[in-house]
């Protein structure tokens, strides 16, 4: 896709401001001073896995500083109930009725399946705008050197994992930065999945040595991208940061594992049974919390350099996840942990626990500290979101699902929501639409299902566990619901929806 940057009034007078107004559209007026952005989205966290959502035993001091600071959302939805769908619902503002990548989709031999060049993503629009643009982390929407590949869909700069399969190691052998393999010190590399060794005692703690590495690639990209703040201090820049944490494998340094060993929590080995699940280890739950817990020193880490290149007044921080807990109860211990708190059902799956998700925002003196919003939003509003604020709304591309919350962010009364739309082709096929305080599902509609079609319907103000179908006693709105899951499904030949895609295609 060619990029069309926006031409400078210093530089080209009169007209180039008119071709600039032409570009941006009728009405948009970019501002002077255009706000940095950072948008950190963490890799399977749930709803109540930070301190600021009722996390009891996991530590996230940085993470609840930001929410003491910023504004935190009480019902946010993640773009989908797997990674790649998610991430392909956030760079490019559409629900995942409209949006290309529907599920994850690997390709051999690295990448998932791409997003095409025709996509016009989050970053292609900031970068017209001038923004200076990088991606740090996990990307997912297209192998290397394939059209979905990050440095052709808006990008100046990535360093990560490409690939959604080789960021279950945290201990490669190599990442990625732009099109060059860039070599880490793991020789072997740290498998994402694999057994003890033959004849390994699973109660001896050495018997795990094997699954630990050197060099732990989130290191080098958490230090990339500080380093990325740093080269463009002095100008607007959007950096992206999907951190793989706390996605398993369990790997983490054991550094960060003795403050949680102290607490001397009953913390069983995982040992992989029939070969299922990514590596074992021999204190899960120490693990999975010092994962986050070093997630949050990497923000932390962020967000203290632009503290100190003075750049936290002109900064808008967004932080959230891709998609709930993971449903691996053996390597992550969900109940311990009260990952999900009240609400049903973990990653994979469009019941509350798998898709409502943390969002903090902070914006200093724009953003109350310390707010709460209980607005209704989802990953698709960012593009819109982030463009209203900078003041270049008539840029937004066509097509694009999201709305603008920057009433709410603001404090002030936000402009009704119609519905939120979600489906996914994974884990049996499932569609879910939210109105107001219902919702409505539909679960197993590509099983052997003998009614594929049927919606449940839930009151999420009053019975926020979704525990008590009452779709019998409001026929009238599952109506509404029905027609919407009709007229928002666009069939998709890559991600079939069984019998939803004959009803759309019935319109």
């Amino acid at each position: 896709m060619i990029r069309t940057r926006l031409i400078t009034v210093g530089k080209c007078g009169f007209s180039g401001l008119m071709l600039a107004l032409f570009l941006l559209g009728i009405g948009a007026v970019v501002r002077a001073d255009k706000p940095n952005i950072i948008l950190v989205m963490a890799d399977d966290l749930g709803y109540r896995e930070l301190g600021s959502y009722g996390q009891k035993l996991i530590k996230t001091p940085h993470l609840d500083q930001l929410a003491s600071e910023g504004m935190r959302f009480t019902r946010n939805y993640s773009g989908n109930a797997v990674c790649a769908p998610s991430r392909c619902v956030l760079m490019t503002g559409q629900h995942p009725g409209h949006a290309y990548i529907r599920n994850n989709s690997e390709l051999k031999p690295e990448g998932q399946g791409p997003i095409p060049d025709s996509t016009i993503t989050m970053a292609e629009v900031l970068a017209d705008l001038g923004y200076q643009t990088g991606a740090f982390g996990k990307w997912g929407l297209g192998g290397p050197g394939s059209e979905g590949d990050p440095v052709f869909q808006g990008f100046d700069r990535f360093f990560g994992y490409n690939c959604q399969r080789h960021a279950h190691s945290y201990y490669p052998n190599y990442l990625w930065s732009n099109d060059k393999r860039i070599t880490l010190n793991n020789v072997p590399p740290v498998p994402g999945h694999a057994d003890l060794a033959n004849g390994a005692d699973p109660t001896d703690p050495r018997s795990y040595d094997i699954f630990k590495g050197k060099d732990y690639a989130p290191d080098r990209i958490n230090q990339q991208a500080i380093n990325f703040i740093r080269e463009n201090k002095d100008n607007p820049f959007f950096l992206y940061y999907p951190t793989v944490i706390p996605h398993v494998a369990l790997h983490v340094p054991d550094e960060e594992l003795k403050p949680y060993l102290e607490l001397g929590w009953k913390d069983p080995p995982f040992v992989r049974d029939g070969g299922y699940g990514y590596t074992p280890h021999f204190t899960p739950r120490a693990a999975y919390a010092a994962m986050i817990t070093r997630m949050d020193r990497y923000i932390g880490n962020v967000l203290e350099t632009v503290e100190e290149l003075g750049l936290s007044d002109n900064t808008i921080v967004i932080f959230t996840s891709d998609n709930g807990t993971t449903h691996l109860k053996k390597e992550v211990d969900y109940d311990f942990f009260n990952s999900v708190g009240e609400l049903r059902g973990l990653k994979g799956s469009l019941y509350e626990g798998g898709i409502r998700v943390p969002l903090l925002v902070k914006w200093p003196k724009k953003i109350k500290a310390g707010s709460r919003s209980h607005v209704v939003t989802g990953l698709e509003d960012w593009m819109p979101t982030l463009l209203d604020l900078i003041g270049a709304s008539g840029n937004l591309p066509e097509g694009v699902d999201g709305i603008s919350i920057a009433s709410a962010l603001f404090g002030a009364k936000q402009p009704k929501r119609e519905f939120l739309y979600r489906e996914f082709s994974g884990y049996g096929g499932q569609q879910a639409v939210w109105m107001g305080d219902w919702k409505g599902i539909r679960q197993k509609m590509l099983r052997n299902n003998p009614n594929p079609l049927k919606i449940e319907l839930y009151n999420l103000r009053k019975d926020p566990s979704e525990s008590n179908d009452v779709a019998d006693k409001f026929p009238e709105i599952v109506a509404e619901i029905r027609e919407l899951m009709k007229s928002e499904h666009v069939p998709s030949k890559k991600f079939p929806l069984g019998p939803a895609d004959k009803l759309a295609e019935s319109k």
